[in-house]
């Protein structure tokens, strides 16, 4: 805001002491140029809160804000990293096969959520999978042992993709594993975000792992010049084990995920381990974005495994009614329900994370568990959350209760009161800092994975999550949370209420929450 309101000040004085007779003009022509800029947002804005922003500032700064507009919020200033992203997503969708069976099993078994399935597998193309195997680990401390013992069991290949690696405890100790593996000749790739790890590693780490077998990216790298990919990190947590195994989660590499060091209180995490067929759609994912940047893959099937593997990670539940159906016979009833990795791209106007999550909140019955470290929310969402507690759902969030960043949870706090006058329950983790991402709704459907309940995660950020749906350990995700809120202070409709300049504030940091 200084930088513009400086800059906007020297635009009219240069206007009025080189051009005096026609600055009113000039600076007419450039309030008109930066109007017919803001309709042209408001015609084509899927999500107008989102872009709040950019119009107040093209209004208040015509010169400025339109030029920080093209550079960062439209996609005109781009580079080649873009294209390559969105050529490589483009080149992948091919690799997404949905079986006909699951389809219709899903169908089958739950009609009223046909519409959730078929937006996840048809309009979003990413497919369900038979539950053949996956696990839920509270906490990083519970999950981080599994992960060792998984990577020491590597023949063919590890790959990993992280938005934050710090080396510590936690990162020396898989990447004392990586090393061994890659002499033994296991193929090991290491991805992590540029902006997320530019304070935890040095600028030349890649080339360190590279020296020791290990091939590595760091992802868009920081570049001086404005553009718009600048702003879209890779927020994602992916790690996947020779086609058979895939972590995911809200956890990290780095120490503080595993309360070895603890700057904010006792750190709440996740992490999750899916086992089986649809660890294909985490391979695609991750393979995605290392050949958008480093292409060296013209077949991703190499990487697929054996079918004949996956029975040995199958999961089976006691049988069930038949399905309703006439003709053919299918055997839904001995899977202990369905998954579907899913990812998020600010590249492909299908905001999968949010349309999930409204999808979620629209079709609750009972309840509706939701984990989040930030709550910056549009309207959009901050009325279905609303919506779904008037129509009588049991609608809590949790949210931290010691900050990482004071300013965002103050912002944070901010959504507390309209939400908590709608009907929904926040409760603040009393002990700690909650970095889970987690929806869990009536004992039937969960998600778990990296999207925060913010601009950056549901607009800007590229992400990933699990989609689950009828497995008897989304029970374990259920009594997760119950355990976290048990620990949390429930906020009042009082404690939410700041005074009028605090409020004022605020009202004017929510404008730039995209940027937050």
């Amino acid at each position: 805001m200084i930088f513009m309101i400086l800059l906007e000040a020297i635009i009219l004085a240069t206007l009025f002491s080189k051009f005096y007779i026609h600055a009113v003009w000039i600076e007419g022509l450039l309030r008109l140029f930066s109007v017919v800029i803001v309709l042209n947002i408001i015609r084509t804005s899927q999500h107008l809160s989102s872009d709040l922003m950019w119009i107040l500032l093209i209004i208040l700064f015509p010169v400025p804000g339109t030029l920080a507009y093209l550079g960062l919020g439209a996609n005109l200033i781009t580079s080649r990293t873009l294209w390559n992203l969105v050529g490589s997503a483009e080149n992948s969708k091919r690799y997404y096969e949905q079986d006909p069976a699951v389809s219709l099993e899903l169908e089958t078994r739950d009609p009223a959520l046909r519409g959730q399935f078929d937006y996840i597998s048809k309009s979003a193309n990413f497919p369900f999978y038979r539950n053949t195997g996956f696990d839920y680990y509270e906490l990083g401390e519970t999950g981080y042992p599994v992960m060792l013992e998984e990577l020491r069991k590597a023949e063919k290949f590890i790959f990993l993709e992280y938005f934050i690696i710090t080396e510590g405890i936690m990162w020396n100790g898989i990447l004392d594993i990586l090393t061994e593996k890659a002499k033994q000749g296991v193929e090991v790739r290491v991805m992590y975000d540029d902006i997320g790890s530019f304070t935890t590693l040095s600028a030349g780490y890649a080339k360190r792992l590279e020296r020791r077998g290990i091939k590595c990216i760091s992802f868009n790298r920081v570049n001086p010049v404005l553009n718009t990919i600048m702003n879209h990190r890779d927020h994602r947590k992916i790690m996947v084990i020779d086609g058979t195994t895939a972590f995911s989660g809200g956890v990290n590499l780095a120490d503080e995920y595993l309360n070895i060091h603890s700057p904010y209180g006792h750190w709440k995490d996740n992490i999750i381990r899916v086992q089986g067929e649809a660890v294909w759609s985490f391979t695609i994912m991750f393979l995605t974005h290392w050949n958008a940047l480093r292409k060296e893959d013209n077949d991703y099937t190499k990487f697929r495994a054996a079918p004949e593997l996956f029975k040995l990670f199958q999961s089976k539940s006691e049988p069930e009614a038949p399905p309703r159906l006439t003709g053919a016979e299918y055997e839904y009833n001995q899977y202990d329900g369905y998954l579907a990795p899913y990812g998020e791209s600010p590249f492909n106007n299908e905001h999968v994370a949010q349309n999930i999550y409204m999808n979620i909140l629209n079709q609750a019955n009972k309840y509706c568990y939701i984990c989040t470290p930030y709550l910056i929310i549009d309207t959009e969402l901050e009325n279905a959350l609303i919506l779904a507690a008037k129509r009588g759902v049991d609608v809590r969030i949790l949210t931290p209760g010691i900050p990482d960043k004071k300013l965002v949870w103050q912002l944070t706090r901010s959504f507390y009161k309209s939400l908590i006058v709608g009907g929904v329950k926040i409760y603040e983790y009393t002990p700690g800092f909650v970095h889970a991402k987690i929806f869990v709704c009536d004992d039937k459907i969960a998600t778990v994975g990296t999207v925060n309940l913010d601009y950056r995660s549901l607009y800007l950020h590229f992400e990933n999550g699990v989609y689950l749906y009828h497995s008897k350990k989304i029970a374990d995700v259920k009594q997760d949370v119950l355990d976290a809120l048990e620990k949390s202070h429930e906020m009042t409709r009082e404690e939410s209420t700041f005074g009028p300049l605090k409020t004022f504030i605020l009202s004017a940091v929510r404008i730039f929450a995209p940027l937050m």
